[in-house]
């Protein structure tokens, strides 16, 4: 673990927050009502992880740099970040309703939710960083745990 401007970590979070604002300006509706219902401990839990995966994504650089094994990580991080973005293609394609946010990308159930937290986990072990490791299992403990529960309302 490095201290250090990330690029990578900075493209990343441009990968994750330019289709959520585009998602913001235009939610399905009936959104917000369920929004209403989340659980507070893991609507808290997902603002923590937003906050601490935001930060480490910027402030951890990987000490070895683009070196193999630790481009592999690097590499497939990216890929998962291509397939959500993927995801929300689809999404934006398709009628704009919750359950469309929902649909499994092939064999990876609630993408949307799912992609992001598995990639920022694989860009802490390229940072080498645990704690953007521990930050990603936060946000994932939150948003998966709350996308699973509109999950089931759909």
């Amino acid at each position: 673990m490095q201290f250090g401007f990330s690029a990578v970590g900075l493209v990343m979070l441009a990968m994750l927050f330019v289709p959520n604002i585009i998602w913001g300006r235009r939610q399905p509706l009936g959104y917000s009502e369920v929004a209403e219902r989340e659980n507070l401990v893991l609507r808290i839990l997902e603002r923590i992880g937003q906050v601490a995966v935001t930060a480490s994504a910027l402030v951890f650089v990987c000490p070895e740099g683009y070196a193999m094994p630790w481009l592999l990580w690097l590499a497939s991080a990216f890929a998962l970040m291509l397939f959500y973005e993927a995801a929300w293609v689809r999404y934006f394609r398709s009628d704009g309703e919750i359950r469309d946010m929902y649909r499994p990308l092939g064999f990876i159930p609630a993408p949307l939710a799912t992609l992001p937290v598995a990639a920022f986990v694989l860009l802490g072990i390229w940072q080498q960083s645990p704690i953007t490791i521990a930050a990603a299992i936060v946000l994932g403990v939150g948003h998966i745990g709350i996308h699973l529960g509109h999950l089931r309302r759909f």
